[in-house]
């Protein structure tokens, strides 16, 4: 959680981190596929509800004991400290942000209040902003937030990059049915942009795909030793980065476009085709061509 000033900042940014390639309870949390249902909204991912503080026999309570002594969940603490810092300064709103792993929790993290009916923080959300997110829950659970989103007038985009596997799971088909919900902001390797429903291949493994991936991962490569030179040293890539695109070269294709490299560069460097009307909320002005 940070502001963009130490005073009255009009600003508060909560940002969720995804999973660390060697942190195993993250890992667990990330398979966890079972549903955890909620009468009038949908099924939702368990693992990703349990990581925001489900807790097994009592579900959501909207408070719970705080404080020494007692075990600490993300949510309410989160919660319990923007109102903090809202109720020191009335003026300022908060994003909810996140990457893989953390985009999962940050628009879920928007859900739970809206079950708690925190209206004041929910009127003080301006937005949520996801990177690589994975799908969060099925498509009951997406029309209900649809409809959240809307009464509150909150912003709601999934930026996608190229052939990033995690926003392409769990799968969305007869067996799986977890389905996206919101805008889609869909970049290619070129860093230019659509505005879709749905990222391209929204399953991932597909045969026709095969030799497409190949080619935009050999191009990804090239470009890593390209873009420093046309644009500047803060694009350059590590040895290591430049050895873990060829090695996915050989093993999956496409594997590393779910490292933050590339959101990093597309918030950068991505173009859109026009300005982005969120059914969610008003407006948002991205980089044009």
């Amino acid at each position: 959680m940070f502001q963009d000033k130490t005073t009255n900042p009009p600003l508060i940014i909560v940002a969720f981190r995804g999973t660390e390639p060697f942190d195993a309870d993250l890992w667990r949390t990330d398979i966890d596929i079972s549903w955890c249902e909620f009468n009038g909204v949908g099924k939702i991912h368990s693992g990703f509800m349990k990581a925001l503080g489900l807790q097994k026999s009592k579900g959501w309570p909207k408070d719970i004991p705080m404080g020494p002594g007692h075990k600490s969940y993300a949510y309410y603490t989160i919660r319990e400290k923007l109102k903090t810092l809202i109720n020191e300064n009335g003026d300022a709103k908060f994003i909810l942000a996140g990457h893989s792993l953390g985009g999962a929790l940050a628009i879920l993290y928007a859900f739970v209040l809206t079950i708690h009916e925190e209206e004041m923080l929910l009127e003080k959300l301006e937005g949520v902003y996801t990177y690589g997110q994975p799908r969060v829950g099925n498509n009951q659970f997406g029309e209900y937030m649809k409809g959240k989103m809307m009464e509150y007038n909150v912003k709601y985009f999934r930026h996608v990059y190229s052939n990033d596997v995690v926003p392409r799971v769990p799968f969305d088909d007869k067996s799986f049915m977890f389905k996206h919900f919101g805008p889609c902001l869909y970049f290619n390797s070129c860093y230019k942009g659509q505005i879709l429903e749905e990222e391209p291949n929204k399953n991932y493994f597909s045969l026709f795909q095969i030799v497409p991936r190949i080619l935009n991962a050999i191009y990804e490569l090239i470009r890593s030793f390209i873009l420093p030179w046309k644009k500047g040293p803060d694009y350059r890539e590590g040895w290591l980065m430049k050895l873990f695109r060829l090695t996915a070269l050989g093993l999956t294709p496409g594997i590393t476009d779910h490292i933050p490299t590339d959101y990093v560069n597309i918030t950068r460097l991505g173009r859109l085709p026009s300005s982005i009307n969120n059914p969610g909320g008003p407006n948002r002005n991205l980089k044009k061509d």
